[in-house]
């Protein structure tokens, strides 16, 4: 059985970190299975764009604190130059009124729940996955093929990123994903991850957890757990 471990040299960085997870298994994330509850995920995502702007309160973007904790945690590891958590790249879009569109079932389910606990997350094709699924402080080299991009990338040493036995998942801890094991329609097994570096959101993190879990089943069918990794508890199979 294949599992998601947050190794030592993460916690020797985070020790205070709380990482959410929700595995949804036997789900239909087509468009066409999903065509009858479309509306109501897109006034929710809707919904969640507008929600998102309390979360943008100081009129200098990078002190509002849910961009700060990111900022100040990017700081601690070897990032390519001027990348940013992925929150902090969704509320930027939410500052410039370029609310965060549709993309396929799931993703919008996540998004929704991003945008609404101001937490980042993201999601992975578990069928997709060559052995374990790692995050951890890489040695670098790592293979990666960014969304979007035609090039391949190598991670830098001392990067924080996902990884399983082929190369990177998800570059500089949160902030960009690879082509390999992205969210598509034809996934039916996916992990979902939703990282906290404030202690004081605590209770965020578990209510977003909740949530996800609830509303993957209730939308795509299939089932759903979740459990949040801590330094005592750095591991879950599925």
């Amino acid at each position: 059985m294949s599992k998601f471990v947050i190794e030592p040299s993460f916690w020797e960085l985070f020790p205070q970190t709380e990482v959410g997870v929700v595995i949804a298994k036997g789900i239909d994330n087509s468009e066409e299975k999903n065509e009858a509850v479309r509306s109501e995920l897109i006034q929710l995502l809707k919904d969640a764009n507008q929600e998102a702007k309390k979360y943008i309160t100081a009129p200098v973007f990078s002190e509002n604190q849910v961009i700060s904790v990111w900022r100040k945690a990017f700081q601690m590891f070897k990032t390519k130059k001027g990348v940013r958590s992925s929150i902090e790249a969704l509320l930027k879009r939410i500052e410039k009124g370029n609310e965060v569109g549709s993309i396929n079932p799931l993703v919008d389910l996540y998004n929704c729940i991003s945008l609404r606990y101001g937490l980042p997350c993201g999601g992975e094709d578990i069928d997709t996955f060559a052995g374990d699924l790692r995050l951890t402080v890489t040695q670098g080299g790592d293979r990666f093929l960014a969304l979007g991009d035609e090039e391949y990338d190598v991670t830098l040493p001392g990067e924080v990123c996902y990884l399983d036995e082929e190369g990177a998942v998800c570059r500089c801890w949160n902030w960009r994903d690879g082509q390999r094991t992205m969210l598509t329609e034809d996934t039916k097994n996916a992990i979902l991850i939703m990282e906290s570096v404030d202690p004081a959101r605590k209770e965020a993190l578990e209510a977003a957890i909740a949530e996800l879990s609830k509303w993957v089943p209730q939308f795509l069918g299939g089932e759903a757990t979740a459990v949040i990794l801590t330094k005592d508890k750095p591991a879950t199979d599925w």
